[in-house]
């Protein structure tokens, strides 16, 4: 009788251990950090944009991840901005996650300043103006115009496929996602508001090309309320210049700024949401005090 009892014991301590490093595991799961890879970066600072919080760098080749380019980058010690010229010499490592990227280990040292990236004049609409009607292309092949979208109100931001840094063009998308999502669930905002993504890659990111884009980040996307656009180079270019947004191709990637744009039912311009810093509740917010109906 008492050997029953000690295996019972015995039996009932080893279940209680195994539920013990299952909760464990499950829990060091959970708080695990997203994978982060780590790439060596060597390169010129073109131009240090303090209020958007990012240095955008001429780099050479990083192996294992892209060729050489001029991007922006976020910095993991902001204070860097206050020290760093156009100009300067650049050595630091690139982490890239899941969402974010960003450079630590930064050295600099500084040298002449170039002023060749600064040659582009950025324009920016006044809020209030009315938004020319700008002809596009959407990812059926069909043409559109923006006056077709007067009577909702119309947010556009821009993007390209193959931007390969997860804070800039996915987070622009992974935004619209939620945005769109969170529209859905109220009928009335739904029926009033459209979503337009517009690439500035348009050798690249044909009308196929930007559907199965769309489809890859979002299932469900049946395009009536959400539309990808793409156009002729110039008609491209006069959308994004319009909007503040200045764009350079350097081998198969776009350095570019990031604009988005929240545009009236009348057609005029209501708010730009600059850089990657807003978050889409703070969109749902200023759609909601538009008080459509």
């Amino acid at each position: 009788m008492q050997k029953h009892d000690s295996d019972s014991r015995c039996e009932g301590q080893r279940r209680y251990v195994f539920m013990l490093c299952l909760l464990l595991g499950l829990f060091y799961q959970a708080c695990a950090k997203p994978e982060e890879k780590r790439y060596e970066l060597q390169g010129k600072v073109v131009n240090v944009d303090k209020p958007g919080k990012v240095v955008t760098i001429a780099h050479e080749k990083i192996a294992g991840y892209m060729e050489a380019m001029t991007m922006p980058f976020r910095l993991q010690d902001e204070a860097l901005l206050n020290e760093m010229q156009d100009g300067d010499k650049v050595t630091a490592t690139l982490v890239v996650s899941d969402s974010r990227s960003w450079l630590e280990e930064v050295i600099v040292t500084q040298e002449r300043v170039d002023e060749s990236y600064k040659s582009a004049k950025k324009f920016e609409p006044n809020l209030g103006d009315e938004v020319p009607d700008f002809s596009l292309v959407n990812q059926s092949g069909r043409a559109i115009h923006l006056k077709q979208y007067h009577g909702r109100a119309l947010l556009l931001t821009f993007i390209y496929t193959r931007c390969p840094l997860p804070d800039y063009c996915p987070l622009m998308t992974r935004n619209f996602a939620i945005i769109n999502q969170a529209l859905k669930n109220e009928a009335v905002l739904y029926d009033k508001t459209h979503l337009l993504s517009i690439t500035v890659d348009p050798d690249y990111d044909k009308p196929a090309v930007l559907r199965d884009y769309a489809l890859r980040h979002n299932q469900q996307q049946d395009f009536t309320h959400w539309e990808m656009a793409t156009g002729s180079k110039d008609e491209v270019k006069k959308v994004a210049e319009y909007f503040g947004l200045i764009y350079q191709t350097a081998a198969d990637q776009i350095v570019h700024n990031l604009q988005t744009a929240l545009i009236a039912p009348d057609g005029k311009l209501v708010k730009l949401y600059r850089g990657n810093e807003w978050q889409p509740d703070e969109i749902l917010d200023d759609i909601k005090k538009l008080n459509l109906k």
